[in-house]
């Protein structure tokens, strides 16, 4: 089996519903259960003995080492992550402690574990963290897209603070051996996607008649990738990834988030008109930009391509309308997820943006 931490967030509760629909190999999985972290994401999994879950912090050693002398998984996969820029810029703590903090002790107790394993177990273990392509910092419109050798240079908290979990992964591979794998990813979307993020935002306040706010002039590019496509290229990278490498994961979808804002408008004017017959277009606003927002983000992911035939499913075509469309038949979903702490968010983060 194996241990997927994070594994009820966005990308995470995707990864265990996709693994456990292409395998039986059975999936411990621990969660702390942030605001972004959603039991109900992993519904469907409902009295499936192969999703094991537990509720808990990477950071709790004692945890974390009672798992893994129990199950004995044969590969761990780090999503455990604060996540969001924005929430970073408000509250860098938290990521510090989860991103940084929480990664060192859960290497730790993988590090100890591993040097107890013996022949084969040992040798086929895999430990593979999951980063992002903010680490690298921010482009021009003209620079060549980040590969693998980039130089880091994030820009906020988060990315900071995912940096730093970055190199101690590296470092515990150089250092002591152990068996490690890297991806950073471009911007991720589709279904459970936390609604404090650019699509599910636009689509949720576009439904509720809110206004959509668009950071500065809109024209922050980033490369999106479906995050169906994303979980293949996970499993693609646990199964031949070779030791201490880093494998950048994308889309090859750059658009400015204005671009992605009028394409979410859009499919919501066709699969569910306004009853005014007017455009969501109508609806958009902008709003004072974040501090210190990178301008664009570009994966190349040839690597991955080359060495391992990986290459994305999914077009932003296909992958934005599935996307809407899940929303559109997960309201219940949506209501759930917007508890009274996401209003409260919301409110602090947009308020006095307008312009």
């Amino acid at each position: 089996m194996i241990l997927v931490t994070g594994g009820a967030g966005f990308i995470g509760s995707n990864f265990v519903l996709d693994w456990l629909a292409q395998t039986d190999e059975a999936v411990i999985n621990l969660d702390i259960l942030t605001y972004a972290g959603n039991r109900e994401n992993l519904a469907a999994l409902t009295g499936d003995e192969r999703h094991i879950f537990v509720h808990g912090d990477i950071g709790d050693s004692t945890l974390v080492t009672s798992l893994l002398t129990k199950y004995q998984p044969r590969a761990i996969l780090n999503f455990a992550a604060e996540s969001h820029v924005d929430r970073s810029i408000h509250g860098p703590e938290d990521f510090i402690q989860t991103n940084i903090v929480g990664t060192f002790r859960l290497l730790e107790e993988v590090r100890a574990y591993w040097n107890n394993l013996q022949n084969d177990a040992r040798r086929n273990f895999r430990f593979l963290h999951v980063s992002t392509d903010e680490v690298y910092g921010s482009l021009t419109k003209d620079e060549p897209a980040f590969t693998e050798t980039n130089r880091y240079e994030p820009n906020s908290p988060y990315s900071a603070s995912k940096a730093a979990s970055d190199h101690l992964v590296r470092a515990y591979h150089h250092t002591y051996g152990l068996p490690v794998l890297t991806t950073n990813y471009s911007n991720n979307y589709g279904p459970f996607h936390f609604p404090e993020k650019l699509i599910p935002l636009m689509i949720v306040n576009a439904l509720a008649g809110k206004s959509l706010p668009v950071y500065g002039d809109g024209q922050q590019i980033r490369d999106w990738l479906y995050v169906t496509d994303h979980c293949s290229a996970i499993r693609r990278v646990l199964e031949a990834g070779r030791i201490g490498e880093v494998y950048n994961i994308g889309g090859w979808n750059e658009k400015p988030n204005l671009d992605i804002v009028h394409t979410v408008c859009s499919l919501l004017d066709d699969l569910r008109t306004r009853a005014d017959k007017k455009s969501y277009k109508e609806q958009i606003t902008y709003v004072t930009d974040r501090p210190g927002h990178d301008r664009r983000y570009a994966i190349d992911a040839s690597k991955i391509e080359l060495e391992l035939g990986w290459k994305p499913a999914e077009t932003f075509d296909t992958g934005i309308r599935k996307t809407v469309q899940w929303y559109l038949e997960n309201q219940d979903w949506v209501a759930n997820v917007q508890s009274g702490n996401y209003r409260e968010w919301v409110e602090k983060n947009y308020a006095g943006r307008a312009v």
